[in-house]
């Protein structure tokens, strides 16, 4: 199918370079966030990372232009949605809440739209089940930060149709992101991985292994990943890698998927990671980060 029309559903740091990179795409883009003050975060982090672009030599003024002039912000999610070929939301992972929404986009966007849930480990076919017509529903899970991440993780349950697969695989491809195709079992590939080496790593911490610095690093050069596990769950968010970790535990009954409780005390403190200014690194003492462990 041609996609001409992209909603997106939540203007949080996700929902917003997922709408970057759609309007990039040529896609004429609405950006919905239920909060007045979230839609004017997600609009203005948006700008400000175009801006970016063209300081460091890597964008012009005129690709900015452009890109502005495809994107729109709606208050209203009905009017964000009706008119859409593709719909991805992209709000937080709370299955209650993605199943209400999806409830909603069954019921009001075009027979034909794609709908995608941006989720890192929620059961794709329980939301897609809310929306009545599964078949049009797929798991579209996003890295952060969505512009700079080159992959683009697709999640297909049981009743999800070759024909929103192969247009879920086309409009990745038109965002510039590689896509690999999962099933839709807890945790998929990326996040299941991802989680049980960071959960390993804070107890490496935790048991005086090393320093947080020196875990990273040793994956960095060693193993050649782009930033050390403890880094990174910095960046996602303690509590979103707690949350999956607990849902792997529930999911497969296993107690090895259990956060450390390291990282329990870390949510329960409130440093959350980068987004809250601290989590396994001190983020507001400039760079480099410094170890607060």
């Amino acid at each position: 199918m041609d996609i001409e029309t992209v909603a997106v559903i939540g203007a949080g740091t996700m929902g917003a370079g997922i709408a970057q990179i759609c309007a990039q795409a040529g896609w004429k883009t609405n950006l919905f966030d239920a909060f007045p003050e979230g839609l004017e975060r997600g609009m203005k982090a948006i700008d400000a990372f175009w801006d970016k672009g063209i300081a460091r030599g890597k964008t012009t003024q005129e690709q900015k232009v452009k890109w502005a002039s495809n994107l729109y912000s709606y208050s209203d999610m009905v009017e964000a949605v009706k008119e859409a070929d593709m719909v991805i939301e992209a709000v937080p992972e709370n299955l209650q809440l993605k199943a209400r929404i999806f409830h909603v986009l069954g019921i009001e966007t075009k027979e034909d739209c794609i709908l995608g849930t941006n989720t890192s480990s929620l059961c794709i076919a329980d939301i897609a089940a809310a929306s009545g017509r599964p078949e049009k529903v797929i798991g579209m899970h996003f890295f952060n930060p969505v512009p700079i991440m080159e992959l683009l993780e697709l999640i297909k349950h049981d009743l999800c149709s070759e024909e929103t697969v192969a247009a879920a695989k086309a409009a990745g491809e038109a965002m510039n992101k590689t896509t690999i195709l999962v099933n839709d079992v807890p945790g998929f590939a990326t996040s299941r991985l991802g989680v049980v080496l960071g959960n390993e790593a804070i107890r490496m911490l935790a048991d005086g292994v090393a320093s947080a610095k020196d875990i990273d690093t040793a994956m960095v050069l060693g193993y050649r990943h782009p930033m050390g596990p403890l880094e990174l769950t910095d960046l996602v968010g303690l509590d979103v890698r707690r949350d999956i970790l607990l849902n792997l535990q529930k999911s497969f009954n296993d107690d090895s998927y259990a956060p450390h409780p390291l990282l329990q005390k870390l949510v329960s403190d409130g440093a959350l990671g980068k987004k809250t200014g601290k989590g396994i690194y001190d983020w507001g003492s400039g760079s480099p980060i410094e170890r607060i462990l």
